[in-house]
Formats: C-alpha cells, sequence, structure tokens
C-alpha cells in the first residue's frame, strides 16, 4: 500500500474513535470521553510513527501463518507424527518404571539367601550398623517419650 492509502486508513479511524467520543462524552461522562479521545488519537500516531504498517505485517504475517496451519495436510501430518511420539515417550517411561520396579522386586528375595549362604554368624553388608541406627532412633524416641 502507498503512503496515500495510510493516510487515509489513519483518518477513517480516526474519524470512527471522534464520533464515538463525542458519544461518550454526551452518555457516560467527561472521563469516558478523553479516554476515548487518548484512543481516536492513537490511529494518528501509528501513521506518523510507520506503526501502523507494522501492526499491518504483523497481522497479515500471523494470518498467513494461522492460515498455512490449518489447511496444509502435511502440517497436520507432522502434527500427528508429533502427538505418536509424545505418547511414545511417555509409554516407554511407563514400561521402564515397571521394569525397574520388577528388578528391584526381584533383587529383594536375594538377599535372605545371601545372608543364608553366609552363616547366621556374619551379619549382611550394612546390617549391624543399620540395627545400631534403629536402636539410637529409638532410645531418642523414648526420651522424648515417644514410644
Amino acid at each position: 500500500m502507498d503512503d496515500a492509502t495510510w493516510a487515509a486508513l489513519a483518518l477513517t479511524l480516526t474519524v470512527l474513535g471522534a464520533v464515538w467520543t463525542w458519544h461518550a462524552f454526551r452518555r457516560r461522562g467527561v472521563a469516558s470521553g478523553l479516554r476515548g479521545a487518548g484512543l481516536t488519537l492513537l490511529p494518528v500516531a501509528a501513521y506518523l510513527t510507520d506503526t501502523l504498517r507494522m501492526f499491518t505485517r504483523i497481522g497479515t504475517a500471523v494470518g498467513d501463518w494461522v492460515t498455512g496451519l490449518v489447511l496444509s495436510p502435511s502440517v497436520w501430518i507432522g502434527i500427528v507424527v508429533a502427538g505418536v511420539a509424545a505418547v511414545l515417550l511417555v509409554v516407554s517411561g511407563v514400561l521402564r518404571d515397571r521394569e525397574r520396579s520388577r528388578a528391584v522386586e526381584g533383587t529383594a528375595p536375594a538377599a535372605p539367601r545371601d545372608a543364608a549362604r553366609r552363616g547366621k554368624g556374619e551379619p549382611a553388608i550394612g546390617g549391624a550398623s543399620g540395627d545400631d541406627d534403629l536402636a539410637d532412633i529409638e532410645a531418642l524416641l523414648r526420651k522424648r517419650g515417644i514410644s
């Protein structure tokens, strides 16, 4: 668009804003009228600073992007592929956690067999210190009156 078109757009928006401002003064009072006057001057300021042109370029770019997003089959295929990838990642995480819990459950019964192989006289690794820690905690709780 050329400069005359931008000036016409700014003038049209300003005239519409002036009509709205006049109605606001008459029906709602001075505060609403002043707010309308401030908004009425914004199109002229946008025209003089070339911001009006920038806003229309941004609007056009967003509109083109949305149109391409909605109407493009390849974009929708990409969205479906991204959804499938997200589902696969979530399912693999759930399965990995399930496998880990099965592995932990599978090693828990093996520990008593190892203790039985060592014999009753040998404590399991960390067994003696674990009992000492529990005894210390129980003594502290008894001292505080908590049973």
